[in-house]
């Protein structure tokens, strides 16, 4: 599997080191982008526009990891829902319920994503989206 298909493709199957290969690049890029945002006040249009250019990799490869446990793509909305949830405005609420909304359930369903993605093992042999898991040539791009 080349570099490309690796980051940008929602088809295929990858390992638990690919996967955590490609989550900390990720996180790295994040980190690095919010760095330089509190040391530069970068506009908030630049910030959310590299954001979602750093998303997409990150969506295509938990896509490729829920597919090699055999799992659809779909499943990727917990995460959607679980950073809703954290935006949620619960102020009217009971302090309980403030906590359990708005920190706990994104808290949980963040942590059985990422353990059900980088420490279950996936599916021996061929599933539903394909054949075994490919190893990613890092030094190809095409």
């Amino acid at each position: 599997m080349t570099l490309q298909h690796w980051a940008f493709s929602f088809k295929g199957r990858i390992g638990r080191r690919d996967f955590w290969a490609g989550f900390a690049l990720c996180f790295v890029l994040f980190c690095g982008l919010y760095t330089v945002n509190q040391h530069y006040s970068l506009p908030a249009v630049l910030v959310g526009i590299i954001s979602l250019a750093i998303l997409y990799p990150l969506c295509a490869i938990f896509t490729k990891r829920l597919h090699d446990r055999n799992k659809r793509g779909a499943w990727l909305l917990l995460l959607l829902l679980a950073v809703m949830l954290g935006l949620t405005d619960t102020s009217s609420l009971e302090p309980f319920w403030q906590w359990a909304i708005g920190r706990f359930l994104p808290s949980f369903i963040m942590m059985i994503m990422l353990l059900d993605c980088g420490v279950f093992i996936g599916t021996q042999g061929e599933n539903y989206f394909g054949a075994t898991t490919e190893k990613v040539d890092y030094s190809s791009f095409c």
